[in-house]
């Protein structure tokens, strides 16, 4: 099975991708048909992770059993508890927050839980990946419910010590109490017979309610923080093998071109280089694209002959791709629907007609994902089966692409998962590692391939750049009644949108309102594109966000008002969907971001407050931003107020920082970050063209929780998409001067 050339963000998406993962488990591992039903489970209407938690350890220290329930814990005799977290961990703080998950349940004493990386074994874990904010809502069920097993089993061993009934027993910080006979014995003392427990049904576990949590909820410290902070190897980049050699690998700056001839013979004579080679490659720009490959005694060695390399390349079905014709294009459509009908509702035409209409067209540019962390991999083919150190967010699905690439049976690819130092949809993609696999064949040593931030900036799955041409109908009363937008965006196949650029026909307000028209444009692109933080949403919510606050302006009437009122009574669109936009929960995200932001206060001339909310991936924020702006269109963005609802919070540190972290980044992507394509090259290629915001122009962030009765789900990405609205919205409050384009040095500002 190769990786999907698209990688996967929706909810249906995912569950198909659990379900291929797990086939090509059962194939590889030889499970059984009674396995395989273990690792998945039919549910309501779709495919999901069943609550496996793996089959019992077996283990000893000392002489003594370890008490291992299943692949997630293992409580030694010490009391020393180690969780293993099974996700990757790319700065989302999964690493501490699964753990966490298992620990509540387990009523563990946090103090003494030491928190290792899961080996990469789908068949055991099930999904390994991180990607769409799903990491916390797939995995919840399964990690409560391998803390309450080994809870249910620590009780049985102290009550069979006891000769008491389990009933009167329980947990607290890793010990189990007796209360009639003030009894009690730590789960390392429990340990040797706990072992011997069969271990329960976990059907009949009764998982805590959530006025009975201790550590959920809490702010809880990230279990690498320290390491990080005092510089330990952790991440991809830091691997070191014994005998290790150092790869580079250069590919044609516009997609599909080929090696003709390089100065291979010249390159291999430079300082430090061993060796140097032409890679066909699979033709696939997510496995293996045709390069040349450079392997030396350093990093160093292998970067300078990069730079000396001359390569003819055959460019003659590599892309032409050009950004200012797309935009030339696009203008030139934007009067007139697209040819291709995504949603027709009511009577548009006669609404329009009898309304006060409102136009708008909008544009923003394609973007890198641009990680502190260049791509790398470190691999190690021997004895016929090949080792990956791998800093990837989906390694369970590069396992299975590098067994593709190499002609390996799966069980012959072993993969460790290494801390990324940044994601954001980058790393579901993992073309370094086939890459890295194909020159460690080659080489027969351990060889680290490390990109330069120029691979990285060339070779990207960008965020896709887009269009979209509005129409909006208010009534005689100020009411939203007609919504028009077309969407003009890009496709690789000539069929459907290219990855992050399409248009869900039910995209915010489309359900909401009488009449509605969506229509659609997809020009010719070569160019990979992928998922970007929050997909689709990361740009189309400014688009839409920002034309709601034009049409609220043409209705005289106030954002906050004119918001809600789209929203209408509480209602869940589709019941039971936690990827349908809840109504109810968006006006309580919406009414407290603007509460806790003092909608409606008095500013000094210049200022001004800006609204914006967004649903995506189950998650409703809504957010206000207060920004200044003076004669020469500099702009400060002071603070950001963010109000969401993703259900009940597992680590609040974590979740606060996931916030923060997208209004840094959002203010970053929409202030100056753009991408200009020309002749299908990326025009901007390192960070002096690609100008990411410096710590003295971030904002305050104020971040607010509501902590509904709703199942978890994620935040690293719900929280992204309303940041550019707000400011834009805000900017226009104190300037009158509307964005429509971004990034927005693009109309003239500057920070």
């Amino acid at each position: 099975m190769n990786v999907v050339e698209h990688p996967i963000v929706s909810a249906d998406d995912y569950v198909r991708e659990v379900l291929r993962s797990a086939e090509a488990q059962l194939h590889t591992a030889r499970m059984d048909r009674r396995a395989f039903l273990k690792v998945i489970g039919l549910a309501g209407g779709g495919l999901v992770l069943a609550f496996h938690v793996g089959e019992r350890n077996s283990a000893h220290a000392n002489g003594k059993s370890l008490f291992a329930p299943n692949a997630f814990l293992k409580i030694s005799p010490d009391g020393s508890i180690l969780i293993y977290s099974k996700g990757p961990e790319i700065g989302q703080g999964i690493k501490t927050a699964f753990p966490l998950i298992i620990a509540e349940e387990l009523d563990a004493d946090w103090a003494h839980v030491r928190v290792e990386q899961a080996p990469i074994n789908p068949a055991v874990y099930g999904r390994q990946s991180a990607g769409g904010s799903r990491s916390i809502p797939m995995s919840w069920d399964q990690l409560r419910r391998a803390g309450a097993s080994a809870r249910v089993m620590l009780i049985t061993a102290a009550a069979k010590q006891w000769d008491v009934d389990p009933s009167e027993c329980r947990t607290e910080r890793s010990v189990v109490v007796h209360d009639a006979s003030k009894r009690r014995l730590t789960y390392g003392e429990l340990a040797d017979q706990a072992a011997t427990v069969p271990v329960p049904n976990e059907n009949t576990l009764r998982l805590k309610e959530r006025g009975e949590y201790k550590l959920l909820g809490t702010r809880v410290t990230g279990v690498d923080n320290l390491a990080i902070v005092t510089g330990k190897p952790l991440f991809g980049i830091d691997q070191v093998l014994p005998n290790m050699r150092y790869a580079a690998f250069e590919k044609c700056p516009a997609v599909g071109g080929k090696v003709r001839s390089a100065n291979l013979e010249e390159i291999k004579k430079l300082p430090g280089v061993l060796d140097a080679f032409v890679v066909e490659g699979t033709g696939k720009v997510n496995e293996v694209m045709p390069g040349v490959a450079i392997v030396a005694s350093s990093t160093w060695s292998a970067f300078a002959a990069k730079r000396a390399l001359k390569i003819d390349w055959d460019e003659s079905s590599a892309s032409k791709d050009s950004w200012s014709k797309a935009v030339s294009d696009a203008a030139k459509l934007a009067k007139q629907d697209g040819p291709e009908s995504l949603r027709t509702t009511g009577d548009l035409d006669k609404a329009l007609g009898e309304s006060k209409v409102v136009e708008g067209f909008y544009s923003y540019p394609f973007i890198s994902h641009a990680p502190m962390e260049p791509q790398n991999c470190t691999a190690w083919f021997h004895d016929g089966a090949i080792e990956l150190w791998a800093p990837s967010q989906t390694p369970d699905a590069g396992l299975t692409a590098v067994a593709a690439v190499l002609g390996l049976p799966a069980e012959k690819v072993t993969v460790h998962q290494i801390r990324a130092g940044g994601g954001f949809g980058r790393r579901l993609i993992n073309d370094y590692m086939c890459e890295a696999a194909v020159i460690a064949k080659r080489v027969g040593v351990p060889v680290k391939l490390t990109w330069t931030r120029e691979d990285d900036m060339q070779h990207d799955f960008y965020r896709v750049g887009g269009f979209h041409s509005f129409k909006g109908g208010v009534d005689k009363s100020g009411k939203l009644v007609a919504w028009s937008d077309h969407f003009i965006t890009f496709t690789n196949d000539g069929e459907k949108p290219t990855s992050g650029g399409d248009l869900n026909p039910e995209e915010f307000p489309a359900q909401l309102l009488p009449h509605v028209r969506l229509t659609q444009t997809k020009f010719p692109l070569k160019t990979p594109t992928g998922p970007w933080r929050a997909p689709r949403s990361c740009s189309i919510a400014f688009a839409v966000q920002s034309f709601i606050s034009e049409c609220a302006v043409a209705a005289n009437r106030d954002h906050l008002e004119f918001l809600l009122e789209i929203m209408g009574e509480p209602r869940w669109l589709q019941e039971g969907n936690e990827y349908a936009l809840n109504t109810g929960r968006a006006a309580s995200v919406i009414k407290l971001a603007a509460e806790k932001a003092g909608w409606g206060k008095s500013l000094p001339k210049g200022h001004g407050l800006g609204l914006a909310f967004h649903f995506s991936h189950a998650g409703h924020f809504a957010q206000v931003a207060e920004v200044s702006v003076d004669a020469n269109k500099r702009l400060i963005v002071h603070k950001v107020t963010v109000a969401g609802d993703i259900g009940p919070i597992i680590n609040m540190s974590g979740a606060e920082n996931q916030v923060e972290g997208c209004v840094i980044d959002g203010l970053s992507t929409a202030m100056g970050l753009e991408l200009g394509i020309e002749n299908g090259r990326i025009q901007e290629t390192n960070f002096d063209r690609y100008p990411l915001l410096r710590i003295a122009n971030a904002p305050e962030v104020a971040v607010h929780f509501i902590q509904s009765q709703f199942p978890p789900t994620g935040v690293g990405e719900p929280g992204f998409p309303p940041v550019a609205p707000a400011i834009c919205n805000a900017i226009y409050a104190a300037s009158g001067h509307r964005v429509r384009t971004l990034p927005l040095t693009k109309e003239g500002f500057t920070i």
